[in-house]
């Protein structure tokens, strides 16, 4: 409260600070960070790429399995235990890949890594975004979610300039002490559950109830507080599930079989890979659009559209024949990619609240994560089947196009009759 008290602006642009320095070093065991060690691995062990993949998808799995629990955690005791947790082990589990010797032991470090991205990190930065910000929290979402595109751009460059001085221990050895280096100590020392810990309120507001009882909640007029067990029995949570579980398979599946697609269709390795960083792009995009769209709009309409952008660019992928066309397809998918990122965190907190946000959000990413793992597996299933992509892109058309309904559909919920503490 000190520290609080002798800064010139609100505390609660400290923690979105330190959530973007979270954000950032949470990308070590990204995808786009592995691909980078992919080649050199299989030439050093002769692992298969279906061995590496196995890797991302056991983490996703274990972070399902985790989320419900981790959700409850993150309620009771914060973002700052949780993030510093994750931080700091997934900085040792990256160091440690350096010392690879087995499909094994690579397996136990980047499983764990994994699993921390999706579940501890995920909860945890948008967690304490939400109960730091209520009237402006999508700007400040989207300010946490362009750090962590941030550190998805860095981290596989990092990584390569390391390796080209050495060898791919070298990179995970660069990884892992900037995942550390960034992370640790601003979460570890800065970061406060709630401003009501600190007798504020959020947005930098402060108020006498706030004051009174520091660590209790006090909810601002516009603001719901549900239980998980309340959201459960609302419509609008089996809608926004829906939801999720609809866009996911295709932000999953065609972000990692675009490449391949564009090229079966004649586009050239080199315009491929500058069309899928025009993907990269538009999602930062769109992550900043969502920060400034106005607070009375509903976010289900923001919702809507975000999913007519992935019903569209799946549609537009199909017909490709020249590089324009893929990259209208590839900036429309990528839009429709960065606005569920930042959308979905505000939603959930928007509908059902702060005080339960981490119980009621780790059902939905138990969901969510099962959703991603199920897209690239339609992908390429399908793709064995048929001899190209064209069919998995109309699924993932058909089920854009529902997601338009699960989105319209899902009307904020009447507040609920709780205090929680």
């Amino acid at each position: 409260m000190f520290v609080a008290v002798r800064l010139p602006f609100a505390y609660g642009w400290v923690v979105l600070a330190v959530l973007c320095c979270a954000g950032f070093a949470r990308q070590g065991p990204a995808v786009s960070t592995l691909s980078v060690f992919v080649t050199p691995l299989i030439h050093d062990f002769g692992w298969s790429r279906t061995a590496l993949s196995g890797a991302v998808s056991l983490g996703g799995i274990l972070a399902a399995i985790i989320s419900p629990r981790i959700g409850t955690l993150l309620d009771r005791a914060g973002s700052r235990a949780l993030l510093s947790y994750a931080v700091l082990t997934t900085g040792v589990a990256l160091l440690a890949l350096s010392a690879t010797k087995s499909l094994a032991m690579f397996y136990l470090l980047f499983c764990f890594a994994r699993m921390n991205w999706a579940s501890p990190f995920e909860l945890g930065i948008y967690g304490a975004v939400n109960n730091w910000f209520v009237a402006r929290r999508q700007f400040a979402t989207s300010v946490a979610t362009l750090a962590q595109m941030a550190g998805l751009v860095t981290m596989p460059v990092i990584a390569q300039l390391a390796m080209l001085h050495g060898s791919w221990r070298g990179g995970w050895m660069a990884i892992g002490a900037l995942t550390l280096g960034v992370g640790f100590l601003p979460t570890a020392l800065l970061l406060v559950r709630r401003p009501e810990d600190m007798g504020l309120a959020p947005d930098g507001g402060t108020t006498a109830a706030a004051a009174k009882r520091p660590g209790t909640i006090v909810p601002t007029p516009a603001e719901a507080q549900f239980t998980r067990a309340q959201a459960l029995r609302t419509p609008a949570f089996w809608l926004l599930l829906a939801y999720t579980v609809l866009v996911y398979p295709i932000q999953a599946g065609i972000s990692l079989h675009m490449a391949p697609h564009l090229i079966e269709h004649g586009i050239a390795p080199a315009i491929t890979a500058t069309i899928v960083s025009t993907y990269s792009l538009m999602s930062a995009a769109a992550s900043l659009v969502v920060g400034f769209l106005p607070r009375r709009w509903p976010i289900r309409y923001p919702m809507a559209a975000i999913a007519l952008f992935l019903t569209v660019s799946p549609l537009l992928m199909t017909t490709i024949a020249s590089p324009p066309q893929a990259y209208l397809a590839a900036a429309l998918f990528g839009f429709g990619v960065g606005g569920i990122l930042t959308l979905l965190p505000i939603a959930w907190a928007d509908y059902f609240g702060r005080a339960s946000y981490g119980a009621i959000r780790g059902v939905a990413l138990s969901a969510q994560v099962i959703a991603q793992a199920v897209g690239p597996m339609v992908s390429g299933g399908l793709r064995d089947w048929t001899g190209n992509y064209q069919l998995s892109l109309i699924v993932f058309a058909i089920l854009g196009a529902l997601s338009i309904v699960a989105a319209v559909s899902a009307r904020r919920p009447s507040a609920a009759p709780t205090t929680v503490t």
